[in-house]
């Protein structure tokens, strides 16, 4: 069955992208025309025809190849998760193009797919109870484990892919980038745990405004929240920051200006709560006109997969104890709803900040 194949994947974001395959594969007509091959992306230029992101170099992708009316073969590119296979039948797998070239872990995902692929498609109603909020916490009908390999397989990591500045704009010590994420080294007392607490930043934890910029230029959103933190800390949770800050990348004439304000407000708002965090900035952009959307940037889960997979100790995060605190709930008055949905796409339960703050 398809369900069951996404629901334990949630943190790709993909969910709209399948639905719309599941329901385009029950009426169409078997692709016998259509050969499927399998690689791993050569760069990261081309894009899933399921859910529009960016396949990102190395990746493993599917590939659905037809001899078009103009009498060219034109190749469809998929990431595994959104590979429409009640159309295209991958069966005998062993048989699709490339299959030996393959590890013996994306041997088995292909299986996976396969086997998912029989039978009627199964898509299963969402609760809506648990998407609004009415109480300090909501709990998230799927849940699903931490960095699942079929995430990992779509963004790759690398220890020397890790680099010194971001693009053209210097990092201050302790900071590093990956991809299109700035992220702070580890700082002495951060340990890893399998209890995470995580936050936004911006209208969160911190006052900010997007019109003024500057690393002196915020407040604390709470007067409570070194406590809360301290307490947090004590208890055993690591401390997780996931915040967006796309000017970073949008600002390419004043992109250092962009990196000094943002990485000084959080090195300040550490130094203020006297608190070992982890921290990880989104730097892309979301999905626009020629633009793919950005995997780490929130409500897409890469910033948590990145966490939980390589800067964690390799620790199972326990779901049930972790959480995530963020002000993006989609209420009426929110700038949007990206951080209710980067909970509900990871299994997390979530708090929006004035009442896991307030009095």
């Amino acid at each position: 069955m398809l369900a069951p194949l996404f629901l334990r994947n949630p943190s790709l974001l993909f969910l709209p992208a399948i639905l719309r395959i599941a329901r385009g594969a029950m009426s169409a007509s078997p692709a016998a025309q259509a050969t499927v091959s399998v690689e791993y992306a050569k760069s990261g230029r081309s894009s899933c025809k399921g859910c529009s992101a960016a396949i990102a170099k190395g990746a493993l992708r599917l590939g659905a190849t037809a001899h078009d009316p103009r009498g060219y073969d034109s190749t469809k590119w998929y990431h595994v998760a959104c590979f429409p296979a009640s159309s295209h039948p991958l069966g005998p797998v062993e048989e699709v193009e490339g299959f030996d070239s393959i590890k013996d872990d994306d041997r088995g995902e292909l299986r996976e797919l396969e086997k998912a692929a029989v039978g009627p498609v199964e898509i299963p109603s969402p609760n809506k109870g648990n998407a609004h909020i009415s109480s300090p916490e909501v709990e998230v009908a799927e849940k699903s484990s931490p960095g699942s390999k079929r995430v990992g397989t779509s963004i790759p990591f690398s220890a020397s892919d890790i680099k010194k500045a971001y693009k053209d704009a210097s990092l201050p010590t302790p900071w590093k980038a990956f991809d299109t994420v700035i992220f702070r080294e580890q700082d002495d007392g951060l340990h890893a745990s399998a209890k995470i607490a995580a936050f936004d930043f911006d209208g969160c934890l911190a006052k900010t405004s997007v019109k003024i910029i500057g690393a002196d230029k915020w407040s604390l959103q709470h007067k409570s929240i070194p406590d809360k933190l301290q307490s947090l800390y004590n208890d055993g949770y690591k401390l997780v920051i996931f915040t967006n800050e796309s000017n970073i990348e949008r600002w390419k004439n004043k992109r250092q200006q962009a990196v000094d304000s943002k990485v000084g407000r959080l090195d300040n708002f550490i130094e203020r709560v006297k608190v070992p965090i982890q921290v990880f900035i989104a730097c892309g952009t979301g999905k626009g006109k020629g633009t793919p959307d950005d995997l780490f940037r929130k409500p897409n889960s890469g910033m948590w997969w990145l966490m939980a997979e390589h800067f964690n100790s390799g620790i199972d995060i326990d779901m049930e104890q972790s959480f995530y605190v963020g002000d993006a709930a989609g209420r009426e008055n929110d700038h949007s709803d990206a951080d209710i949905k980067f909970a509900k796409a990871i299994g997390l339960k979530f708090h929006v900040p004035e009442e896991y703050f307030g009095p």
